[in-house]
């Protein structure tokens, strides 16, 4: 009797772990439903696999009882593509804010607006018709420290003083962006790459992509490259895109109790942080396909280009350079390629190819060789003298 029951609970728990149950319900203890990892601690994605099986499977057999369950489900389904196009809104307007408060801030160390302090020089002289770089000191309503200062805009004095206000607000400004960054976000120092694509491969950085890390990165890339600093901001652009993937995924269900899910939108932030700074919406896509990503479905790879081109027409609609550009610096093709022009090229790929080819087999066959040499047998030895 007693060998009856326990073969019938055997089976029983069998059952339960074949359907996912049983052990999910233990290692959801004691918050269900909700993934719980220690920071700097490793996700299992195996189980964040099967959290998100059950929960479409729970989903869609309730999507058939009633009405208000299929609405449900398909809300469901589309929050992915509705939290793409929430990235790229905001990867984009965040972009252009940063373009043109660091060209206002630029400008800012030479001198001001008396139309509107908020203008850059370029802006601040649309209204005088001044169109060339030749003509930008001819503009009344620009007017340098000095100049405003003392009122003179020429002389030994006047130059000495510009410069010296010049590098007294480059000081200013990359003393608060540092003093910004140790005192309030010290995870928003440096571009932010590295340890996105740790966080990407599963690893846990509670704060990394947090909103106060977001928004001291945002306010402190823009002191950072308006004081002169040799640093870009096409690095940080994906950190902040990453923030507000982040930022998010904590509207949705789906994702914040999810982190193999959440990977996947941050996978796609990355995408559009690059679209936006260097407007290549493609080139984001295949640099987060390639370079950070851990994990990427055939339906990542689908958002991902959805948010990146997303992100490029909210830049594109902001227009922060006046130009209809995406970037500062860009090339224009006035004259069309010609047909014999394809002649080099197709040989470069011909010889790069037949190259490739040639060392490849060449590099087998020394392998091959090496192996019956004398130091192919001592690899210490070996690795020892290829050193020396």
């Amino acid at each position: 009797m007693e060998a009856g029951e326990a073969g019938g609970s055997s089976s029983s728990m069998v059952t339960e772990d074949m359907n996912g149950s049983g052990l999910m319900d233990f290692l959801d203890e004691p918050f269900p439903d909700v993934a719980k990892y220690e920071d700097f601690h490793t996700i299992d994605w195996l189980r964040e696999k099967s959290r998100d099986t059950d929960r479409h499977r729970k989903i869609t057999s309730k999507s058939k009882e009633s009405l208000w369950e299929l609405i449900k489900s398909l809300l469901d389904a589309w929050s992915g593509w509705v939290v793409m196009l929430l990235i790229g809104l905001l990867s984009g307007s965040l972009a252009g804010v940063i373009d043109l408060a660091v060209d206002w801030m630029t400008d800012l160390k030479e001198g001001v607006c008396l139309t509107a302090f908020w203008y850059s020089h370029e802006q601040c002289c649309w209204t005088s018709n001044q169109t060339t770089f030749a003509d930008r000191d001819k503009c009344p309503e620009w007017m340098k420290w000095a100049e405003l200062m003392t009122g003179s805009a020429t002389g030994g004095g006047a130059y000495l003083l510009n410069y010296f206000l010049y590098t007294l607000w480059a000081l200013f400004f990359s003393f608060l962006a540092v003093s910004l960054v140790r005192v309030f976000a010290p995870y928003a120092c440096g571009s932010g790459i590295p340890e996105i694509k740790t966080i990407l491969s599963g690893f846990i950085i509670r704060g990394y992509l947090g909103k106060w890390t977001l928004l001291i990165k945002t306010v402190t890339l823009v002191l950072a490259v308006s004081s002169g600093l040799s640093l870009g901001k096409e690095g940080p652009l994906v950190h902040v895109a990453c923030c507000c993937g982040n930022l998010f995924c904590s509207l949705f269900s789906k994702y914040s109790k999810n982190e193999g899910k959440r990977r996947e939108v941050l996978s796609a932030a990355a995408a559009a942080g690059v679209s936006v700074a260097f407007g290549a919406p493609i080139g984001g896509v295949l640099f987060s396909l390639e370079e950070v990503s851990y994990y990427f479905p055939l339906k990542t790879l689908w958002r991902s280009f959805f948010a990146a081109l997303v992100a490029a027409f909210t830049l594109r609609a902001i227009n922060p350079f006046g130009n209809s550009r995406l970037v500062l610096f860009y090339v224009e093709y006035h004259t069309p390629w010609y047909m014999a022009e394809l002649v080099p090229f197709i040989l470069l790929g011909v010889f790069g190819g037949l190259w490739g080819a040639f060392f490849i087999r060449a590099n087998i066959a020394w392998c091959r060789r090496r192996k019956t040499t004398l130091l192919g047998k001592y690899p210490v030895i070996e690795n020892w003298a290829n050193h020396c």
